[in-house]
C-alpha cells in the first residue's frame, strides 16, 4: 500500500510535499487527514515560529470549530510503538502536556532531544525542505498571548501561509479520527486563528 502525501502549495515560495506513514501513528494520520480534507488548513497562516525550535502552524485549532477536539499521544512517551524522531524533516503533531493533541502540526527546525518519542511524528517532508528551513532564518516579531501574558509567542515577522493542502490517499479510504470523549480542551482553542 502507497503512503499517504500531502502537497502545501503556499501562498508564496515553493509547495512542501510530506510522505504520511500511518504504521507510525494511524489515529494521527487519519485526524491530520480529516482536517486537510475539510480545508482547514488552507488559508492559514503561520501562528508561531520560534527559531531554532519549531515552525507551528497553529495553536489556536487553525481558528476552526470542527478542529477542536482532542486524540490520545501516539509516541513512545505514551506507550505508543511510534520509531519517528521528532526531528528536521519530519512532520509532528503539537499537542498538550497531558499527552493529547488534536490537528495542529508543526515542523522541527532543529534537533532536540525534549522533541524525540514526546510529540508524534508522522511524516517526512519530501520535497520543500529547503523552504522549511529557511523559515529558521526569518526575522520574528513577538505575539501577546491574552491568556497568560508571562508566555512568549513569536511568529514570523512575514506572513507564511499555506494556500491550499491538498491529499492524495491512492484510493485508500481513510477512517475519522477516534475522538476522546470528554477531554478538557485547550483555552487558546477560544482564540481566533491566524
Amino acid at each position: 500500500m502507497k503512503h499517504p502525501y500531502v502537497t502545501f502549495w503556499m501562498e508564496h515560495g515553493p509547495k512542501i510535499v510530506c510522505e504520511l506513514y500511518p504504521e507510525e501513528a494511524p489515529n494521527t494520520v487519519n485526524s491530520f487527514l480529516y482536517l486537510a480534507r475539510l480545508g482547514c488548513f488552507d488559508g492559514h497562516a503561520m501562528e508561531r515560529l520560534a527559531p531554532d525550535f519549531v515552525a507551528d502552524m497553529s495553536y489556536t485549532a487553525f481558528g476552526r470549530e470542527e478542529a477542536r477536539y482532542l486524540i490520545a499521544y501516539e509516541t513512545q512517551s505514551a506507550g505508543f510503538p511510534n520509531h519517528l524522531r521528532a526531528a528536521p524533516g519530519t512532520i509532528v503533531m503539537g499537542g498538550y502536556e497531558n499527552g493529547i493533541a488534536g490537528g495542529e502540526f508543526f515542523f522541527p527546525l532543529k534537533e532536540n532531544a525534549k522533541l524525540d518519542y514526546s510529540y508524534p511524528a508522522f511524516g517526512r517532508v519530501v520535497e520543500g525542505m529547503d523552504e522549511v528551513l529557511r523559515w529558521n532564518t526569518l526575522p520574528v516579531v513577538e505575539v501577546p498571548f491574552p491568556l497568560d501574558p508571562s508566555i512568549r509567542i513569536t511568529a514570523p515577522a512575514e506572513r507564511i501561509a499555506v494556500k491550499k493542502a491538498e491529499v492524495e490517499t491512492f484510493g485508500v479510504e481513510y477512517p475519522l479520527p477516534v475522538r476522546l470523549e470528554g477531554a478538557k480542551l485547550p483555552v487558546n482553542w477560544g482564540m481566533p486563528g491566524g
